[in-house]
């Protein structure tokens, strides 16, 4: 663990893995620390934001050196499930490359449970670990420059959905359905259908 100041009222916490960040970010979560704005989490790092001369800055640390980050926060969570299309125009390449039928890809993609880890890219944008190794794939070699809101891709270790029309070099499975509730929405209280911890299934339709 690394703690990096940021300007006068931020820190952020250089860690390991997507386990530490989740737990730094749950026990930072539940410190009442005084003063605190915002907790970003990404990949690797949690951003610490807090009011301005806030106190709380000089306290992240002793806070998180309390902390077993080896283990995996108990937290409140959503089950989100989320209705798609497996249509995608890279589906047949993801499972030619898993060594799977196409049928056998939407099975396992469609059943396994997601967590969200983190948001980003773009707002709604959340990227959901828990992905099954043999769906774990590079980016497209040549990323495309429009992928379509709704979009459900793999990279990686992640799988999620585009909220909105973007360039991206995800590989493309599936598409959400119609009658999907929209990722993210500026009016609606949260306007992310998707936050941090919350559990996520894809459900196949046709």
């Amino acid at each position: 663990m690394r703690l990096r100041r940021c300007g006068p009222d931020a820190v952020l916490v250089e860690l390991a893995s997507l386990t530490e960040v989740a737990a730094a970010r749950a026990a930072l979560a539940t410190a009442d620390l005084p003063g605190l704005v915002d907790l970003v989490p990404a990949a690797r790092t949690v951003m610490v934001s807090f009011s301005a001369g806030s106190s709380g800055i000089r306290r992240v640390r002793d806070v998180l050196e309390q902390v077993d980050l080896s283990k995996a926060p108990d937290v409140t969570s959503h089950e989100v499930v989320l209705p798609v299309v497996y249509d995608g125009p890279d589906l047949e390449l993801v499972a030619e490359t898993a060594g799977l039928t196409v049928r056998e890809t939407v099975a396992l993609h469609s059943g396994t449970e997601y967590t969200v880890a983190f948001c980003g890219f773009a707002p709604g944008f959340a990227y959901l670990t828990g992905l099954p190794e043999p769906l774990r794939q590079p980016r497209l070699d040549t990323p495309r420059s429009r992928v379509p809101a709704g979009a459900v891709g793999v990279a990686g270790e992640f799988t999620g959905v585009y909220p909105r029309p973007s360039p991206g070099g995800w590989r493309l499975l599936a598409r959400l359905a119609d009658h999907a509730d929209p990722l993210f929405v500026p009016t609606r209280d949260p306007a992310a259908l998707l936050s941090p911890g919350d559990r996520v299934r894809f459900s196949a339709v046709s």
